[in-house]
C-alpha cells in the first residue's frame, strides 16, 4: 500500500496519507514535527528538504510524491537533476494520449521512484537496470503483482513513447497475474456500517456507491444533472477506459440524496469539495468509509471499493444475470465480472460438507 505526500496550498506543510497500520503510524512519528490532523484525517509534516529525505529513507519505494517538481527535486540527491524534465515530458505525452488523471498520477509516481532508486541519469539506463529494479520489487512480501505490472507499464510508456527506445520492451517480462478474490461485505455488515453514518452528505455518498456499484472516482465526479430521477438512472461520464454508462438509481439512495440537498448547497458538483468549484476528494470518501467501518467494528480488511464488490456479489446472489452486472459495473470483458461467481454464496451454500455426513455416534455397551 502506497504512502502519498501532497503539498498544501500557500502553506509550509506537507500532507501524508496512507492506509492505517501501527507500523505506518510508528514510522511517520519518526519525522520531526509530524502531527495528526483529526479533522482532515491526514498527517501533517514540515515542508522542507530534510523531511522529504527522511520520508524516502523511512518509507522507501512505497512513497508517492504528488508535489511540484521544484519541491522534491531540491530534496533528493544530485543524480536526480534530469528527472523533472523527463517527468514533465512524460506527463505531457500521457495527457496527449488521453490517459486519466489517476493513471497519469500512478505512472508518474512509478517513474519517480524508479529513476530515484537506480541513481543514474535516465539517458544511460539499460535493460539490466530495469530488470534489477523489477526483481527487487518482486522480493517476498514487497508488492503485489498488479502493482509491479503497473510499474512495468509505466516504464514501457517512458521508454517507448517518451524516450523512443522501443527495443527496451523485450527485456521486461511481467509477473503472472495473481488470482485474488475481492473482499465482500455481507448485507448485515453493510447495514451496520450505514447505521453509523450520521452526516447526511456522507450517508448519501456511501448509499450511492453501494446501491449503484460505483468506483470512488465515479461518485466524486458526479454532477447534479447526472442523476435522472425520472428514469431512475445515474449517468456515469467518462469513467475507466473513457467510457460512459448508465447504472441504477435506487429509491433509498434517491431519498438520501433528497435529504442531503435540503441541507447542503449543491450547484454543479453533486458532492462539492472544500474549495469553491471543486468536488469532494477521493481521499475524503475513503476516510468517511474507514471511519464508519471502525464505528461498526468491521474486522475485515476492506476499503470503500469493497462496496462496489459487495453490490455485484449481492446482485448475483439475488439472481441477476451476470451480463447485466457487467453492464452496470462498466466492465469491458465478462471475465472481469465472472470473479464474483467465486465469492457468491448462492450455490456454494447449498453444498453439504462430507464432514456433516459422518456418523460420530458410538454404540452403547450392553
Amino acid at each position: 500500500m502506497s504512502i502519498e505526500v501532497i503539498s498544501g496550498d500557500n502553506t509550509e506543510m506537507l500532507f501524508v496519507t496512507f492506509t492505517f497500520s501501527r507500523e505506518n503510524v510508528q514510522k511517520i512519528k519518526l519525522i520531526s514535527g509530524s502531527r495528526w490532523d483529526p479533522v482532515k484525517k491526514y498527517w501533517v509534516v514540515p515542508k522542507n528538504k530534510r523531511t522529504i529525505r527522511n520520508l524516502y529513507k523511512i518509507f522507501g519505494e512505497k512513497l508517492i510524491l504528488d508535489l511540484p517538481s521544484r519541491i522534491w527535486l531540491d530534496s533528493i540527491a544530485e543524480n536526480a537533476v534530469h528527472i523533472p524534465d523527463i517527468i514533465r515530458k512524460m506527463e505531457e505525452e500521457l495527457i496527449l494520449k488521453g490517459y486519466s488523471i489517476n493513471t497519469r498520477k500512478n505512472y508518474l509516481g512509478h517513474i519517480q521512484r524508479f529513476l530515484l532508486d537506480i541513481g543514474k541519469d535516465y539517458r544511460v539506463v539499460g535493460p539490466e537496470d530495469i530488470r534489477t529494479y523489477v526483481h527487487r520489487l518482486l522480493e517476498p512480501n514487497s508488492y503485489s503483482h498488479s502493482f509491479i505490472n503497473q510499474c512495468i507499464s509505466a516504464i514501457n510508456f517512458l521508454f517507448f513513447h517518451v524516450l523512443k527506445r522501443g527495443n527496451i520492451r523485450i527485456y521486461l517480462p511481467r509477473p503472472q497475474k495473481e488470482d485474488k478474490l475481492p473482499d465482500v461485505l455481507s448485507q448485515a455488515e453493510i447495514v451496520s456500517i450505514f447505521k453509523t453514518v450520521e452526516n447526511v452528505k456522507h450517508r448519501a455518498i456511501l448509499f450511492l456507491i453501494y446501491s449503484a456499484g460505483l468506483r470512488v472516482s465515479e461518485v466524486t465526479n458526479l454532477k447534479v444533472q447526472d442523476i435522472d430521477k425520472d428514469r431512475m438512472l445515474i449517468h456515469i461520464r467518462q469513467a475507466k477506459g473513457r467510457k460512459d454508462r448508465f447504472t441504477v438509481l435506487s429509491e433509498s439512495a434517491l431519498d438520501a440524496l433528497r435529504l442531503y440537498v435540503k441541507q447542503y448547497k449543491v450547484n454543479a458538483w453533486l458532492f462539492p469539495g472544500e474549495q469553491e468549484g471543486s468536488h469532494i476528494s477521493e481521499r475524503s470518501v475513503q476516510s468517511i468509509f474507514k471511519a464508519s467501518c471502525i464505528k461498526a467494528k468491521i474486522k475485515k480488511n476492506v476499503s470503500v471499493h469493497s462496496l462496489r464488490h459487495s453490490f455485484a456479489t449481492h446482485l448475483l446472489e439475488g439472481g441477476t444475470d451476470l451480463r447485466y452486472i457487467q453492464e452496470l459495473l462498466g466492465h469491458k470483458n465478462l471475465k472481469t465480472t465472472e470473479i464474483y461467481t467465486h465469492v457468491s454464496k448462492k450455490d456454494i451454500a447449498r453444498i453439504r460438507s462430507p464432514l456433516d455426513s459422518l456418523n460420530f455416534e458410538t454404540e452403547k455397551p450392553e
